[in-house]
């Protein structure tokens, strides 16, 4: 008996068809995959948004609620209202913070008084010029001791 040859036309024709097939299915399926993918994503975003837009809504109604505004004016403003008595509590020692920053606050003067004498040292020519890139070099060279 004469052996048979194992890749015969047929089976050789039919493996190509096949690759071919699978070729040019490849590109559409992956397509179709990063489609989903995109859907996918789209929805997710959509459904934060939505989420969003209802949390605002929430707000709104909130914010359209005037005992909810007198309730915030009170916790957040120490407002009172008309007839009312109104006692704030206040601690008799200042709370410390870690690195003293209490105590730094104090020693620094609030930024509008810092302004203001600014303004007045310029208005009285008592302030002091502030010196130019040439200038400092020129002073640089003169503390060197070498002329």
């Amino acid at each position: 008996m004469a052996k048979r040859p194992q890749l015969t036309g047929r089976a050789a024709i039919l493996a190509v068809v096949v690759c071919a097939i699978a070729m040019s299915l490849a590109y559409p399926v992956r397509e179709y995959v990063a489609q989903r993918r995109a859907i996918a994503e789209l929805e997710a975003e959509k459904a934060k948004e939505q989420q969003e837009q209802r949390l605002l809504a929430d707000r709104q109604r909130q914010l359209q609620d005037p005992n909810y505004i007198k309730r915030e004016a009170r916790r957040r403003l120490h407002y009172c209202g008309a007839g009312e008595k109104c006692y704030m509590v206040a601690d008799s020692k200042p709370k410390q913070t870690q690195a003293g920053g209490r105590q730094q606050a104090a020693t620094t003067p609030p930024w509008y008084q810092t302004l203001w004498e600014s303004v007045e040292a310029a208005d009285t020519g008592k302030g002091v010029k502030a010196a130019t890139a040439e200038e400092k070099k020129a002073e640089e060279k003169k503390d060197d001791g070498k002329p």
